[in-house]
C-alpha cells in the first residue's frame, strides 16, 4: 500500500474517520494527566517558583506551531511537486491551528516573561522571530481567502510558506544562533544535561503527546472539511451550469 493513495480524497475521508476518534481520546487523556499531573503534583522550582509550570502550555504550544509550518510546508512542497489536492487543503487546514498554538505560546510567554524578566515582552532574537512567524501565519490565511481560484491560491500559498519557514527556523534555532538573547536554552533536548529536571520532565512529556493528537486531529477534521466543502462547490457550480444551459435553450 502506497501512501500516495491518500491523495485520493474518498481514501482520505475514510482513513480519517478511522483515526479521528483514537486521536480525540489520545488528545484529551494526555491533556488532562499532562495538566493535572504538572500543574498540582510538581512543586515549585527553586528559582522560577509556580511560574515554572507554565511551561506545559507554553513549551507543547510552540513546539506545535513551529512544527505545523514545517508541516505546511511539506504539504505544499507536495502540492508544487504532484499536484495532489489534499495536501494543499491539508496545508490551509493546518494554518488556523498554527495560528492558535503561536497565540498561545506568545501569551504564555508573555505571562512567564514578566515576573522573569520583568516586562511582558521584549525584543528577543526568539521571540522576534516567533512573532514575525505568527504574522506569517495571518498573511497565509488572508492570502487563501483572498483569492478565488483554489489552484492559484494553492500555488502562491505554497511559495509564501517557503519564504515563511526561515522564521519557523530561527524560531526554532535563535537561541543556538544568537547567545545574547534573553531567552533560555531548550527545555527538551537529546542532551540531557539541558532537559528540566525529572520532577518536570514526565509530565511534560505527556502534555506534549497531546498536544500533538490534538493537533493531528484538527488537521485531519479541518481538511476532511475543506474537502467536502471544495465538492459541494463544485456540485453547485455544475448545477447552476447545467441550469444556464437548459435556460439557454429553451431560449433559443
Amino acid at each position: 500500500m502506497s501512501l500516495w493513495e491518500y491523495a485520493n480524497p474518498v481514501k482520505f475521508l475514510r482513513l480519517s474517520e478511522r483515526v479521528l476518534p483514537w486521536l480525540w481520546g489520545g488528545a484529551a487523556i494526555c491533556l488532562v494527566v499532562g495538566l493535572v499531573w504538572g500543574f498540582f503534583f510538581t512543586p515549585d522550582d527553586f528559582r522560577q517558583g509556580s511560574t515554572v509550570k507554565i511551561i506545559y502550555l507554553h513549551v507543547p504550544s510552540a513546539l506545535m506551531a513551529i512544527n505545523a509550518w514545517f508541516m505546511m510546508l511539506v504539504a505544499s512542497l507536495i502540492w508544487i511537486i504532484r499536484r495532489h489536492h489534499v495536501s494543499a487543503l491539508a496545508a490551509r487546514a493546518a494554518a488556523p491551528v498554527g495560528i492558535v498554538m503561536t497565540l498561545i505560546a506568545l501569551v504564555t510567554g508573555a505571562i512567564w516573561g514578566q515576573p522573569m524578566w520583568g516586562t511582558w515582552w521584549a525584543w528577543d532574537p526568539r521571540l522576534t522571530s516567533f512573532l514575525i512567524l505568527f504574522l506569517f501565519y495571518l498573511g497565509y490565511v488572508a492570502l487563501w481567502e483572498a483569492i478565488e481560484d483554489p489552484d492559484s491560491a494553492a500555488d502562491l500559498t505554497a511559495i509564501l510558506c517557503l519564504v515563511g519557514t526561515v522564521f519557523a527556523v530561527l524560531s526554532r534555532y535563535a537561541v543556538n544562533f544568537w547567545n545574547q538573547g534573553l531567552h533560555q536554552g531548550a527545555s527538551l533536548s537529546l542532551d540531557k544535561e539541558e532537559n528540566v529536571a525529572d520532577v518536570f520532565y514526565f509530565p511534560l512529556l505527556v502534555c506534549i503527546a497531546g498536544f500533538v493528537f490534538l493537533f493531528l486531529a484538527l488537521v485531519l477534521y479541518r481538511t476532511g472539511t475543506e474537502i467536502r466543502v471544495r465538492r459541494t462547490r463544485a456540485l453547485i457550480a455544475r448545477e447552476t451550469r447545467t441550469t444556464d444551459l437548459h435556460a439557454e435553450a429553451r431560449d433559443a
